[in-house]
């Protein structure tokens, strides 16, 4: 089944090449472009992946590590194709995962979460620092910028807090490389 397996994971392979070529230009494609595109060129890839993964499911033996493999995909196949719907999607979560992995890691170190109040206010505060950082802005001045703000508010209505979102905030010296 070896063979079977290296032919699921070549489908995996050309959509991931159809991205990287969209990346690698001078200039990107906007968002839509990037749907066009991938309409174009990564629809036929996926229709030709789920016919596979389809005459594949019976014959191959469920429980084995391909099988399982196939039955997730198939199960999942709606998630697997979100990223044909919007040019803003990523096709894999891998950005998401590199932004928890310090947090998964330091997990042990954290003795004071052992509460679920501590446990609440490191969460807080890992989404405050990543989501500073995937917006491009250095995370100790956004949130020096935030405990300067938040308590000036003349109320917690929703255009206060929005004035404090990461995408809102300008000040110069807070800009960085966006995270990748």
């Amino acid at each position: 089944m070896i063979g079977k397996a290296h032919q699921g994971l070549a489908f995996c392979n050309r959509l991931f090449e159809i991205e990287r070529k969209m990346t690698r230009r001078e200039t990107p494609p906007t968002p839509e472009e990037r749907r066009i595109e991938r309409e174009r060129d990564s629809r036929p890839v996926l229709d030709e992946f789920h016919a596979w993964l389809g005459a594949m499911q019976p014959i191959v033996v469920p429980k084995s590590a391909l099988g399982k493999a196939i039955g997730y995909c198939l199960n999942q196949w709606e998630k697997l194709g979100r990223f044909m719907e919007d040019g803003r999607l990523e096709i894999d979560n891998n950005r998401a995962e590199r932004s928890i992995k310090p947090f998964v890691i330091g997990r042990k170190a954290w003795m004071f979460a052992n509460t679920p109040s501590g446990a609440r206010a490191s969460a807080v505060l890992y989404s405050l620092v990543e989501t500073a950082k995937e917006n491009g802005l250095d995370p100790a001045a956004w949130l020096a910028h935030l405990l300067r703000e938040i308590p000036n508010l003349p109320a917690e209505t929703d255009e206060a807090l929005d004035a404090l979102m990461p995408w809102k905030y300008a000040h110069p010296s807070a800009q960085t490389a966006p995270a990748e």
